[in-house]
């Protein structure tokens, strides 16, 4: 209908950690990049007078009150995107995120992130692609419209589909139902798929993902007397061969949203490299003379990882655990009404048709990149069976390569926009022209 197999469509995946593009029909993503944007205020920096008239429009576009007021705010500040991008420090860069619980709050970003993907990661003309986005089980219509009026006004794509992240995580799998444990870098959603759809009634999240267990971590390492330290503030000067001298490098004008996210990058690796989740829940004593595991840090400091390495994981588990965390206190209050990982399957299977629970439990699917610790599947196994009724049988699945892990959101969008029984589902720019975007609610379920 499109062109079908000579033209390829762009399968995106916006998640709260990292942005995933590529085309549909290969076996994974081109580009992955942050999701998150350096933004530097010109106005601190061109002219300190006009700050009162700007605020104003800059917290407009913010709350996108007006559909086309977010050209003002252009001006006014500059968007760094992808992870060289950010990776350079400059003065006065504040790094943001244009999502908030997997909710698009600020376009511009997105826009620019887009940007990035088709102009310099693809290298495409957007006019030429149709599009497939995943979008969050919680996404708003008021939101999927303005996603299609920016797609078909800015970019011009012939063809647009905007599909649930767990349907897709479904389809990578082979499956048309399943119970999707979607556990990414700003949250954990669990979102049981039904032939297709997603039961939106049924749908349980909580705010623990790959960026708090980080933070908990590095909370935890601080506690310790360990501090990390991020890559800009330091160079390694080598005095004698194989042998390096750190010198401290002072920026007093880096942010602290970007120092922290130059930390979590580190801590993010520390998280992958050691941790893992312990085979039955933490307890103080009983991890107390756990042999430690060396890591070595960027600036040549080699720390020990004892009891940490296990406590971090168990947090999704048990989050009441952060109470114990020195420096977490901020998130006691967050942690009492979140329910472990273990709670939330159970609830929100419980939620669903009777008829259905059993095929649901009997496929569990683990998605996203916290889900790709190790270990996690076997103790979401083991806690489920103690948990569950009798007459389940619990079976957790997760791809065996943690690249299939990370990307199912993608790959399944890859995997359903090359099918040829999909093409006629397209949202075509004809039909966007004659009955506007919010046909899309009619087109996408």
């Amino acid at each position: 209908m499109y062109g079908g197999d000579e033209v390829s469509a762009i399968v995106i995946d916006l998640g709260s950690h990292t942005c995933k593009a590529g085309y549909a029909g290969e076996d994974a993503p081109k580009a992955v990049f942050p999701s998150v944007v350096g933004s530097i205020d010109q106005m601190e920096v061109d002219d300190p007078t006009n700050v009162e008239k700007n605020s104003g429009s800059a917290l407009d576009s913010k709350n996108n009150v007006k559909p086309l007021d977010s050209d003002k705010a252009k001006g006014k500040r500059k968007l760094y995107v992808g992870s060289q991008a950010l990776g350079y420090r400059r003065d006065h860069m504040e790094v943001l995120s244009p999502l908030k619980d997997g909710v698009v709050v600020d376009w511009d970003m997105v826009d620019s992130i887009w940007d990035h993907a088709f102009r310099e990661c693809l290298l495409i003309d957007p006019k030429e692609h149709p599009m497939l986005l995943a979008e969050s089980s919680s996404n708003t219509p008021q939101q999927r419209e303005r996603t299609a009026e920016l797609m078909f006004e800015k970019y011009k794509v012939p063809a647009l589909f905007l599909a649930k992240n767990a349907v897709l995580t479904s389809f990578a799998s082979g499956r048309a139902t399943s119970l999707v444990v979607d556990s990414g870098g700003g949250s954990t959603t669990v979102a049981p798929v039904h032939d297709g759809y997603v039961l939106q009634k049924a749908v349980a999240s909580s705010p623990i993902g790959g960026e708090f267990l980080s933070d908990c971590l590095m909370k935890s390492l601080e506690s310790k007397g360990i501090t990390i330290k991020p890559r800009y503030s330091f160079k390694r000067k080598e005095i004698r061969p194989g042998e390096f001298q750190t010198v401290d490098l002072d920026f007093p004008n880096t942010t602290e949203s970007y120092k922290l996210y130059s930390q979590r990058a580190i801590v993010s690796d520390i998280k992958e490299c050691v941790c893992r989740a312990p085979d039955t829940p933490y307890d103080e004593s009983a991890y107390s003379n756990i042999p430690m595991t060396p890591y070595e840090l960027p600036d040549g400091q080699t720390i020990e990882i004892g009891a940490d390495r296990f406590k971090t994981p168990d947090v999704l588990f048990n989050p009441s655990l952060v109470q114990t965390i020195p420096g977490m206190e901020s998130f006691a209050e967050v942690a009492s009404s979140v329910r472990g990982l273990p709670q939330m399957v159970i609830e929100s299977i419980n939620k669903c048709d009777v008829d259905i629970r059993r095929e649901l439990f009997s496929s569990i699917l683990l998605a996203g990149g916290t889900a790709s610790m190790q270990q996690l599947k076997e103790r979401l196994e083991k806690d489920l069976l103690e948990e569950s009724p009798q007459a389940a049988r619990v079976k957790v699945l997760a791809s065996g390569n943690a690249t299939e892990r990370r990307f199912s959101v993608w790959i399944g969008g890859s995997i359903l926009a090359s099918l040829g029984s999909f093409q006629q589902m397209w949202f075509s720019k004809s039909e966007y022209e004659e009955h506007g975007a919010s046909y899309i609610q009619r087109k996408c379920p």
